[in-house]
Order: C-alpha cells, then sequence, then structure tokens
C-alpha cells in the first residue's frame, strides 16, 4: 500500500505511551530538510510507562517487520505511514501518529 514516507521528525510512539525515535537515520535522502529512515534500523523507546503485575516491563527498542516494497535508499527499504514494528521486549506495536505528507511511496 502506498503511504508517506517516515523522516526523523515523525511521531512515533508504543501502544503505552513511550516516545519512539530512530537509532539511526539515512542522512542521505531528505524530506522537508530532515533525513528519512531505513526498515533495518531499530528504534529506541523511552518513558514507556507499561507494567505487568506491578513490574515494570516497558518498550525499550522496536523493530520494523514492515517496509517499502518499490523503494530502497542504500539497498534498504524505506519506512511508510504504513510500515509495522513490533516493541521488545513485551511484543506491542509503535504507532505512527503523524509523519511528512508531501513525498508518497510504495
Amino acid at each position: 500500500m502506498p503511504g508517506f514516507l517516515l523522516h526523523v521528525g515523525a511521531t512515533v510512539q508504543c501502544a503505552h505511551g513511550g516516545t519512539a525515535t530512530p537509532s539511526s537515520p539515512n542522512p542521505r535522502v531528505t524530506v522537508m530538510g530532515q533525513p528519512i529512515v531505513l526498515q533495518p534500523a531499530p528504534y529506541l523507546v523511552a518513558g514507556c510507562p507499561f507494567n505487568v503485575s506491578s513490574a515494570p516491563s516497558p518498550c525499550v527498542t522496536a523493530n520494523w517487520v514492515t517496509g517499502s516494497t518499490r523503494i530502497t535508499s542504500n539497498g534498504m527499504p524505506v519506512l511508510l505511514l504504513d510500515s509495522q514494528a513490533i516493541c521488545a521486549p513485551n511484543g506491542t506495536p509503535l504507532i505512527i501518529a503523524a509523519t511528512q505528507t508531501r513525498v508518497t511511496g510504495m
């Protein structure tokens, strides 16, 4: 499915409200002056309040499962608005709340 390209300034959160940021953006391609993000780069999650039976079990990192099927940069798929990620250690998804709206990919 087509979707807007994810960039460093996109608002991404874990399912519990923690803030997710890319560990290594791709400075080779920019959108609206900000680097895009590639699928192999994990996201780091901060501020996740998730607890299991009163024991903290926050999201720490997230790995992307899907990315662009037609657009690559440096030989790796770029991330799109509809890309899916799974947080570790609890397996919940990342939620992409907002991103740029100028460049789309598939």
